[in-house]
């Protein structure tokens, strides 16, 4: 059976491009077990080409244990591109088709291009927010179009950041 959750960081007005620039404050030891715990319940990472980038660049030299787990999931990495995925444990697929024939849990992390897609094919299960306590005034969001969603869970964390889970209605 294949299950697929999206954890993003959000800012108060939806902004979810770029929490390297405005995250870290928020970031406590809570917020970091909460993410971790969400990691630990996955099979396999699904990210979209750019969040493969990024993450592709950072993950293979940090230390520690998120970054173990991190280099050590199977990422599935949705691209057109024909370049090489050089992280270890990288597949590309080359659209949302693949994702339907996936098994196990997905977790996309990131990835509001990849999000978006899901939703729209009805494949996103768990949409996981953690808001932050702070307006970007400007940035990339997640929703282009309606889409409806019932809370399935919420936390408070001592960073004032809070972490919503939604389901998509269908």
């Amino acid at each position: 059976m294949r299950r697929i959750v999206a954890e993003l960081f959000s800012t108060l007005d939806g902004v979810v491009e770029g929490p390297e620039t405005w995250h870290g404050p928020h970031h406590d030891d809570e917020v970091d077990r909460a993410v971790t715990a969400g990691m630990d319940e996955a099979d396999a990472l699904l990210v979209g080409r750019r969040t493969y980038e990024d993450h592709a660049a950072y993950w293979p030299t940090a230390d520690g244990a998120m970054a173990e787990r991190m280099n050590a999931f199977r990422k599935y990495v949705v691209t057109s591109s024909d370049a090489p995925l050089e992280w270890a444990n990288s597949e590309p697929l080359p659209g949302l088709d693949e994702v339907a024939g996936l098994d196990g849990t997905l977790l996309v992390t990131g990835s509001p291009t990849l999000v978006r897609g899901l939703l729209a094919r009805g494949l996103l299960d768990e949409l996981r927010l953690v808001i932050d306590p702070i307006a970007a005034g400007s940035g990339g969001r997640l929703f282009d179009a309606p889409v409806s969603f019932e809370r399935a869970a919420s936390r408070a964390f001592p960073s004032g950041s809070v972490s919503i889970t939604y389901r998509p209605v269908r």
